[in-house]
């Protein structure tokens, strides 16, 4: 996986920052070029996959189109906290049995979500063959997608640095608890000193407010300036803790769409505004590309 490093164009980072009007952010209109952001955090636990959904939503309020990809292949949580029920998943795509067009579900709004197995261990350590596959069956859907979203598993097994290595943006989420900060700093240190990645954009989930947010970046970001040569940690921003993110979880439906003038929904929107404003780099731009990521890897 060394030659990842030697194998990519790197993308354009915006510059971003805290609290500046998002209007007056450079957003990139490029109707062809397709978005893939990792949506990663170490430790589980911490609200990714709930991000990920109103993430996802937020695009697609912006008229983008939107597949979210529930990286956790072998333990489903997309389909779990919206209520759906798929007939089939990954697995059966692996198996032969279906196309990826078949297992593809409807979600809230207009995103699509490829759901994964439940229970399927042998899907926790993707082969070779199965991520070839994978690709080639996410290059039919190329044209139909603007935003591809990938929820990866919690900790630093293969698939999780896998979607890591393939995605353009690396978005670490994190929260106020200790071991939050130390898991989160634990994938980003194998993802840099063994792959090379440099730059990640820190998410803060569940924070009381901007200050308390700011500090918990603050905390992760001297670590990684301590210890960490060349990288770069950006402050992507927070989502609030919220009475209402629970009450939405129970309900089995996006707080964005149940409670949408809570203040865990209002961070959204703006979420999605700001990575929609990072340009990507020139060769970044299709599922071919992701492929040719991934399988120049080793």
């Amino acid at each position: 996986m060394d030659q990842a490093i030697g194998l990519r164009n790197r993308t354009s980072y915006a510059e971003i920052t805290p609290g500046k009007n998002d209007s007056k952010l450079s957003y990139d209109n490029s109707a062809s070029t397709i978005r893939v952001f990792a949506i990663t955090s170490g430790k589980g636990g911490v609200g990714k996959s709930n991000i990920v959904i109103n993430l996802a939503l937020a695009f697609d309020e912006m008229g983008k189109n939107v597949l979210i990809i529930d990286g956790d292949l072998g333990l489903a949580n997309i389909d779990v906290l919206l209520g759906l029920t798929p007939k089939h998943n990954i697995h059966h795509v692996f198996q032969g049995e279906k196309s990826i067009n078949d297992i593809i579900l409807d979600g809230p709004g207009n995103i699509r979500i490829m759901p994964a197995s439940s229970g399927v261990q042998e899907l926790a350590e993707l082969q070779d063959e199965q991520k070839l596959f994978l690709m080639e069956m996410l290059e039919v859907l190329e044209e139909e997608i603007d935003v591809l979203l990938i929820d990866t598993g919690a900790g630093i097994s293969d698939n999780v640095i896998y979607f890591n290595l393939a995605a353009q943006e690396k978005i670490v989420v994190i929260t106020p608890e200790p071991t939050s900060l130390t898991d989160a700093y634990a994938m980003i240190k194998v993802l840099h000193t063994r792959y090379g990645e440099r730059h990640f954009r820190i998410l803060v989930n569940l924070a009381r407010d901007d200050k308390e947010a700011l500090n918990i970046y603050n905390q992760i970001s001297r670590v990684a300036d301590n210890f960490l040569d060349g990288l770069s940690l950006d402050y992507l921003g927070f989502v609030p803790k919220d009475h209402n993110l629970p009450k939405a979880v129970m309900k089995q439906q996006p707080v964005l769409n149940v409670y949408p003038d809570s203040p865990a929904s209002k961070a959204f929107p703006t979420l999605a505004k700001r990575l929609q404003a990072i340009k990507p780099g020139r060769n970044d731009g299709n599922i071919r590309f992701f492929r040719h990521r991934l399988f120049n890897l080793g």
